[in-house]
């Protein structure tokens, strides 16, 4: 978490948190909600339909991305249930996920980085029934991207992952 966050979050310590307005998407693209597209539906929905009005803007400035990924954090709630949120400043901004919190992209030798730029390294593979590959991580579950499933397809193959 950036500095400048730790030192807002103490300034301010009891901002309301914020729902709905971040999305992220099956191929790690983040997209801003207003009021007018929460309207129109869930995010998770949105995707799955490919409705492109009701997912949102699509968040293209470089630094706004980086900050989001330098600060895209995870807690549990009183259940148990993991909370994905971006903490901007003194705000917490919880995130809807259309899929899964980390998005893989794979290099030909197999190393595995999230979306947010972290390195990964593999645990388990398993394949949904729509055929979508995820990798469990020391970091956590996440969804390979579209544009990297013939590389998990060749780690399978030559037998150094494993479906789960």
């Amino acid at each position: 978490m950036d500095d400048i966050v730790k030192q807002a979050m103490a300034k301010w310590p009891n901002v309301p948190h914020c729902h709905g307005w971040l999305g992220l998407d099956e191929r790690g693209d983040w997209y801003m909600r207003d009021d007018r597209v929460q309207a129109l539906g869930g995010f998770k929905e949105a995707c799955a339909r490919g409705d492109k009005v009701a997912k949102g803007s699509r968040l293209t400035h470089e630094k706004l991305i980086s900050f989001i990924c330098r600060n895209y954090l995870c807690e549990r709630d009183a259940e148990g249930v993991e909370q994905w949120f971006f903490q901007n400043g003194p705000q917490r901004v919880y995130v809807e996920l259309a899929a899964t919190p980390y998005i893989w992209r794979l290099t030909e030798n197999f190393s595995i980085q999230s979306h947010t730029g972290l390195n990964a390294v593999y645990q388990a593979s398993s394949v949904d029934d729509a055929g979508r590959v995820y990798l469990t991580t020391d970091l956590g579950l996440g969804l390979v991207h579209t544009q990297d499933v013939h590389i998990a397809a060749d780690a399978l193959e030559r037998g150094l992952w494993q479906i789960t």
